[in-house]
């Protein structure tokens, strides 16, 4: 059965940038095929396995993200494909990078084959320390979650929201199927963080996002 990506869309969200004033020739296209097609923005190279956007994004004390994400295609050969953000990012990396400056990726993942991480359906939380270094903050098992992907909410486009607060590094993430539910982590800063850039990455799959 076809492994579809929904659960991240309930559980993770990214802001593009249209009520900041920014049309898509201020975004800063790092690797993947990115391309804009009616008010969606979409990563069509199935075979990007570090694809990302980075888009000029102000974000200092509390940072809100809002946005809209719908599975396309990929990640069924090999069971392995996931999607996330880097946020409060400084000085994005000019090109195919795994790290991303300073900053820190929120990422949904399904691997049947992972190594360092759950098995299967799982979300991670990385400090990214530079453009090539990466720590591991949190994992999370998600696979009682993995039910949902299946080709029946292959359609599905989910609206998100996302709180985080740069000075204490909480972050709430908002249930679009239960009003009031809100999923709470910590980043574990020491200090406030500041960025200047939001970056949205895929692996191995294509999704569209869109407002």
């Amino acid at each position: 059965m076809k492994k579809m990506f929904v659960l991240v869309f309930l559980l993770f969200v990214f802001v593009l940038a249209p009520s900041f004033g920014l049309s898509p020739a201020d975004f800063k296209y790092a690797y993947g095929q990115w391309d804009i097609s009616g008010d969606k923005l979409i990563q069509s190279d199935l075979d990007a396995g570090m694809a990302r956007v980075d888009i000029p994004y102000p974000q200092i004390g509390i940072a809100a993200y809002n946005f809209n994400v719908q599975y396309k295609a990929g990640g069924t050969d090999d069971q392995h494909a996931g999607f996330g953000l880097h946020v409060f990012v400084d000085e994005p990396a000019p090109g195919k990078a795994w790290g991303n400056g300073n900053s820190y990726l929120i990422w949904l993942n399904y691997d049947e084959n992972a190594k360092g991480i759950t098995k299967g359906l799982s979300a991670q939380v990385y400090k990214s320390l530079n453009h090539s270094q990466m720590e591991l903050l949190a994992d999370f098992d998600l696979n009682k979650y993995a039910h949902l992907l299946n080709a029946d909410n292959s359609d599905f486009v989910i609206p998100v929201k996302m709180l985080i607060n740069g000075i204490t590094g909480d972050v709430k993430v908002y249930d679009p199927t239960m009003e009031g539910y809100v999923y709470s982590f910590n980043l574990g800063n020491s200090k406030p963080i500041i960025g200047n850039y939001v970056s949205l990455r895929t692996n191995s799959a294509s999704f569209s996002f869109g407002m």
